[in-house]
């Protein structure tokens, strides 16, 4: 899923970063590639927090939907790609039925487009794209 990120650097600190849709997700780093590697990490925790506690997971937004907030002004804007399907519970087996062309194409897309994983992943993506009305 992807999360809107905002980038801030005030003079004398490290890079920081906030996740406007994760309330209270942030983290930082001496460079800005450090900081969004650090954000992985701290989205990883929050989410196992979430779920620990059996909070419902945050979805992500627009970054339109930010931009006005003063909280932000100056920053930087920047987009991450953040796997919550660890956090969504065991995987369950089921038969599904799908015509013969439009699996061939899921196959296909699954092949040429590696961070898709396999054909479940797809399938658990996209729904997830779906669901949450992106």
């Amino acid at each position: 899923m992807k999360f809107p990120i905002i980038i801030h650097k005030d003079p004398d600190s490290d890079y920081g970063v906030t996740v406007p849709d994760v309330l209270g997700c942030f983290s930082a780093g001496e460079t800005v590639e450090e900081a969004l590697d650090n954000v992985q990490e701290a989205l990883a925790l929050h989410f196992e927090a979430l779920v620990a506690d059996g909070e419902p997971l945050p979805q992500g937004h627009p970054i339109d939907a930010h931009l006005n907030n003063p909280d932000y002004a100056g920053g930087v804007w920047a987009v991450v790609d953040f796997d919550v399907t660890p956090y969504l519970g065991k995987s369950v087996r089921f038969n599904a039925t799908l015509p013969e062309h439009l699996l061939q194409r899921i196959d296909d897309y699954v092949k040429n487009h590696p961070e898709q994983k396999s054909r479940s992943g797809f399938l658990a993506s996209a729904a997830l794209r779906v669901l949450s009305g992106a």
